[in-house]
């Protein structure tokens, strides 16, 4: 199967170090500002630019072919096939969520039983900008030598100022406009979502429980629930300084808590620790992660540009993870109470699922 893009437009990257980069413009045609960020992973690029944590953020694809299995049809409301609970089976929520995607070459012939359509019109249907004919590899080394950096993309003879996602709220763009329940399960999980990756909802429905997915600024006191899940999510955690005074009083209340990605940094915020931001962050689906006081040791999958400070953890927390590769906090849990939260993805989509025992290990607390 092959389709061909609209006619290109010359663009360049303007890295805020004053690095520059030429290119062609495909998908949709427009200037765009974020934070330059890499992923290394080979594949999984539709669930990979549906997951909003990257609001905010240009995304760089490190593997130098992208687009070549193209995109696969999007949620029909009456398709039975492609859905679930009424959630699109192969993304990880209902629209593309990075400000722009760069890539060294876009595969513009496309081959895979489930495409309907090639890169290109997809970003053109959300209307999410394209660079390609990038040297990716240069590009990448600046980002892990100089750290992740702001950026902008420019058409023409556009000149638009950079921005800086970390100062704003982003997770207000991507969670749920109110309260969902999903599921007929005995217990109830309450799912704070701060941008939450449809495959956590759907590894917790899959485990017989009623989800009850809440808006992450939500009065938790207005629900009753066993347990709470807070989600992965976009920005800077310590912008979220009410979402962390919600968690601190669930704490009080001794309820079983898993935060996962920006959900494990908030928990941690609330039990009082500190967070800081990493150089380059950790994208990719091959994170090796090794369990505190053991040998045992998972690939994960992660998108994050901020980690927690392990030094800062209060008596009676403790380190569960650390990331095999800088040593950076990949997970806490506390000695004695119901609290636990990870950094990387165990709900994988996509990448591996060696984590998806932390959904089991968490439900095992809840009464």
């Amino acid at each position: 199967m092959s389709k061909t893009t609209a006619s290109k437009k010359t663009a360049r990257l303007i890295l805020e170090d004053g690095n520059i980069f030429e290119g062609n413009s495909f998908g949709y045609h427009k200037s765009i500002a974020g934070e330059v960020v890499f992923n290394t992973g080979m594949m999984g690029y539709p669930e990979t630019l549906t997951d909003p944590s990257y609001k905010g953020q240009i995304l760089v694809m490190t593997y130098p072919l992208v687009g070549n299995y193209g995109i696969p049809e999007m949620l029909m409301i009456n398709d039975e096939a492609l859905q679930w609970h009424g959630i699109p089976k192969n993304f990880e929520s209902n629209k593309i969520q990075i400000e722009a995607l760069i890539i060294s070459e876009e595969s513009e012939s496309y081959s895979h039983w489930t495409a309907v359509e090639s890169l290109s019109s997809w970003l053109q249907k959300f209307k999410v900008p394209g660079l390609s004919g990038i040297d990716t590899r240069q590009l990448t080394k600046i980002l892990r030598e100089r750290g992740t950096m702001l950026g902008k993309i420019e058409i023409a003879k556009d000149n638009i100022e950079f921005y800086n996602p970390d100062v704003d709220d982003l997770i207000s763009l991507v969670t749920v406009p109110q309260m969902e329940k999903h599921g007929t399960g005995k217990k109830r999980i309450m799912l704070v979502d701060c941008g939450c990756k449809k495959s956590i909802l759907t590894n917790l429905l899959k485990r017989d429980v009623t989800v009850i997915r809440v808006p992450y600024d939500y009065d938790f006191d207005k629900e009753e629930f066993d347990g709470v899940v807070i989600s992965n999510g976009p920005g800077n955690p310590v912008v979220y300084k009410k979402l962390v005074a919600s968690v601190k009083k669930l704490l009080l209340k001794q309820v079983p808590v898993l935060g996962i990605c920006m959900g494990h940094q908030i928990l941690a915020l609330a039990a009082g620790a500190k967070t800081y931001k990493l150089k380059y962050g950790h994208r990719s689906q091959n994170q090796p992660v090794k369990e505190f006081n053991s040998n045992k040791c998972y690939v994960t999958s992660q998108n994050h540009s901020f980690a927690v400070n392990t030094k800062s953890l209060p008596k009676g927390w403790h380190s569960w993870f650390d990331n095999l590769n800088d040593g950076s906090n990949e997970g806490v849990r506390h000695e004695k109470l119901p609290f636990r939260s990870v950094q990387f993805h165990p709900e994988a989509t996509p990448g591996p699922v060696d984590t998806s025992f932390i959904f089991d290990d968490f439900l095992k607390d809840v009464k």
